[in-house]
C-alpha cells in the first residue's frame, strides 16, 4: 500500500486532478525502480514561490526561490517503519509557480516538469543526492528512467 497525501497550499497556479494522478504514478514507479514494495507514506505539498523561498531559507539557509524541496524522514539510507509497519519516507514540497516558469524555459509541459520534480524529490527521499558529479549522474539516470517508463517525455 502506498499512501500519498497531496496538499495544495497555494492559489496562484490552477491545476486539475490529472496532476495528482501523474504524481501518484511517478511515486509508484520510483519505488518500483528501486524495488521497494513496502507500505509507504509520503506527503506532497504544492506551494508558491514566496512559501518555498521561506522554507528554503529556514531549512537550507538559502534565501532564494527553488523548485522543489525534499524532507526525508530519516537521516541515512535505512527505511524506518512506524508502529503500523508503514515506512514514512518524508515530505516533498513543490512550487507550482516555479514549475510553470521552468516548463516554459525548458520547452516542455507543466505536467512533465511537475513529474520530473516529483521523481527528483523521490530519489532524495530514498537517500540519493547530487553532491558530486557521479551521484548527480546516477540520480539523473533514475529520474529519466521513471519518466521514460511512464511515457512522460520532453
Amino acid at each position: 500500500m502506498i499512501n500519498i497525501d497531496i496538499i495544495n497550499k497555494q492559489d496562484i497556479i490552477k491545476y486539475n486532478d490529472e496532476i495528482n494522478k501523474i504524481l501518484e504514478k511517478v511515486v509508484k514507479k520510483s519505488l518500483e525502480v528501486e524495488n521497494i514494495d513496502n507500505n509507504i507514506e509520503i506527503s506532497i505539498s504544492f506551494v508558491d514561490n514566496n512559501e518555498i523561498k521561506r522554507l528554503n531559507k529556514n531549512f537550507r539557509e538559502k534565501d532564494a526561490e527553488t523548485d522543489v524541496l525534499s524532507f526525508p524522514q530519516y537521516d541515512n539510507q535505512e527505511l524506518f517503519r512506524d508502529q503500523n509497519n508503514i515506512v514514512v519516507l518524508g515530505d516533498i514540497v513543490i512550487s507550482l509557480e516555479k514549475a510553470k516558469e521552468q516548463a516554459g524555459e525548458y520547452g516542455h509541459s507543466f505536467e512533465r516538469e511537475v513529474a520530473f520534480l516529483t521523481a527528483h524529490s523521490m530519489f532524495h527521499l530514498l537517500g540519493y543526492d547530487h553532491d558530486n558529479e557521479e551521484n548527480t549522474k546516477s540520480m539523473r539516470v533514475k529520474e529519466e528512467k521513471v519518466l521514460e517508463l511512464l511515457g512522460i517525455l520532453r
